[in-house]
This record gives C-alpha cells, structure tokens and sequence, in this order.
C-alpha cells in the first residue's frame, strides 16, 4: 500500500476512533463539506435537528478525497454505526461494494439509486422544484432573460436546469434562459470564483435573474448577483438569508428531511427507494422575510396553482434523467 493510502486511511480512521463502540448513525459529506450553505449543509442540518430532539449523538465525517469514499464506510460499518447515510451520487460505486459485506448494516444514499436489500436510495424530483422557481424568475425578470448555472455537468443537474427552462417558458413563452455548467469534475462543486465569472457573463447577456445549482459554487454566483443588483436564485438550502432583498428564492430541496427520517428510524428503517418531491415536501421553494418583498401575491397565486397542477398529475413536468433532453430548450 503506498503512503498516500497509509496516510488517507489514517485520516479516516482517526475520524472515526471516539466511540467506535457504539452503534450511533453516522452521515458522510460529499466534497465541498458540510457547510456548503447547500447541499451538504441541509444534510448536517437533519442530522442536528435529530440530535437536538432526541439528546443522541451522531458521528460524521468531511471527506477530502474520492480515495476515502469507501474506507470511510467500511470503517463506520466496521465499528457498528447504524444507519450510514451518504450525501450524494458519488458514493454509488463505493456503496455497491461495501453493502453486501456488512449485510446487518443499513446504509442511506441520496441522490444515487443503489440496489441491495440493506440499502435505501432516496432521490429527489428536483426539476418539480426548479419548474416553480422558473416560474417565478420569469416573473421577476424585466429584461426577459434569465441564467441557470449549475455545478459538475452530470444528468442530475441537467435534470434541475431543465425544470427550471420549462417553468421559465410557462411564465413567459418569449423568455431567454442562458445555462453554464461550471466543469467535468467534482472541483465545480466547491469553485466560487468560477461562479462569479459566468454570473458577470451572463448578466453582460442581459440576465436579470440567474438560478445556481452548484453546491458552494453557487456562494459565487449569489455575492456576485448581490453585488451587480441582480437576483439570484438559491437552492437545496434555503439560500435567502445570505443577501437578503437580492435572493429571490431558493429552491429547497429536503436533504435534511432524508437525514432526519433515516436517524429516526434507526438500524430497521425500511429500505428501497424512496422519492421525494411536491407532493410530500420533498422539494418547495422558500419564502420568509427576507425575500418577502420581492415575491407579488400574484406570482404566489400562479406558483401555487402550478404546484397543484403538478400534485394531481394534471401538470407534467419533463425529467431529464428519464430520456436524456428537455423538450423547452
């Protein structure tokens, strides 16, 4: 074994030692770490919120390389944390496998569809979610262009700007939707600059509106919106705190309410796939005060019927993973 394995096992293992003896949950952060302001910061915050109600602890783990994907769960396995959750995709060719060597153990991915019988795979209906908050950009929007920009260019985040391109073209037939992918790799997800310079880019195209899906790129893309006098839209967390008056909205996307079901109902929780979306708030959008004055009660009124036309099937909104295009563009 080189040294560098030597030493990331190391890092893992010293992660890991207090209370090896204890079957407590444990959750693992994807790369960008688990104060994101996004993705992997609502997972934290589930995590918290059962501690909190419940007086349990939990044990956890950033990790810093790909390389420790699939040590950290077989060490967390190993020393009896039950369930394991995982904070996205990435962790689909690690989780298949370890879960068949540690069949007493359940493991929680989200994001990524794993098929074993101590496995569950929750996954979102994110482009519900974005289809809302196209709407509503397209509402806001006095130039009639708006911007997506999104993280790693993977299916899933083709899946969110596809939503939001139809719910764009709903509001607003005429409308512009201008979309950038940050990069191919999983540095996109954690690269702020970069979102800055592709928000400037597209505001020099006219978007006055511009919707990131980037984990903590998209930090980049809200402080430079905020400082150009845009509006920006947040998403998995809600982001609107973060410049008040300037983030629109954000698409909330319920990692923390995955994390918290699966601790709550410990080592027995039922398996299998699990989707979430409008239908059992799975996925929203975030209104508090401060974005309150930048939401119309008529922009609520044709946000809140589509969301009911999307709950009774009366309103479909294309999946981009389910054939690999979106029929707005």
């Amino acid at each position: 074994m080189s040294l560098m394995k030597n030493l990331l096992g190391a890092a893992v293992a010293v992660a890991l030692t207090a209370g090896a003896a204890l079957a407590e949950p444990a959750i693992i952060f994807d790369l960008g770490g688990k104060f994101d302001k996004s993705f992997n910061e609502a997972a934290f915050n589930g995590a918290t919120r059962w501690a909190e109600e419940t007086g349990e602890s939990f044990r956890e783990i950033e990790l810093q390389s790909e390389a420790q994907r699939e040590q950290a769960l077989r060490r967390f396995a190993e020393s009896g944390s039950n369930p394991i959750v995982m904070t996205g995709f990435a962790f689909g060719d690690a989780l298949s496998e370890v879960a068949g060597d540690y069949p007493e153990t359940t493991f929680v991915i989200i994001d990524m569809v794993v098929d074993g019988p101590n496995v569950r795979s929750v996954v979102f209906n994110e482009h519900e979610g974005s289809f809302l908050v196209g709407m509503m950009a397209a509402k806001a929007s006095e130039s009639g262009t708006v911007g997506f920009i999104g993280g790693m260019d993977i299916p899933l985040i083709r899946k969110f700007a596809c939503g939001y391109v139809q719910g764009v073209m709903a509001a607003n037939p005429d409308a512009k939707v201008i979309q950038n992918m940050t990069g191919s790799t999983p540095a996109a997800w954690n690269d702020p600059v970069k979102g800055s310079e592709l928000t400037k880019a597209q505001i020099s195209q006219g978007a006055d509106v511009v919707y990131a899906a980037a984990g903590g790129t998209g930090v980049g893309v809200l402080q430079t919106a905020a400082d150009e006098d845009i509006l920006s839209i947040g998403v998995d967390s809600n982001q609107n705190h973060l410049h008040p008056g300037q983030v629109l909205t954000s698409m909330v996307k319920r990692v923390d309410n995955a994390v918290y079901n699966a601790f709550s109902e410990g080592p027995g929780l039922e398996t299998g796939l699990q989707v979430m979306g409008l239908g059992n708030d799975g996925v929203g959008y975030a209104m508090d005060d401060n974005n309150a004055s930048l939401i119309s009660d008529d922009m609520v009124a044709a946000v809140e019927e589509a969301k009911a036309q999307i709950i009774s099937g009366d309103l479909t909104v294309h999946d981009y993973m389910s054939d690999n295009s979106c029929p707005a563009n």
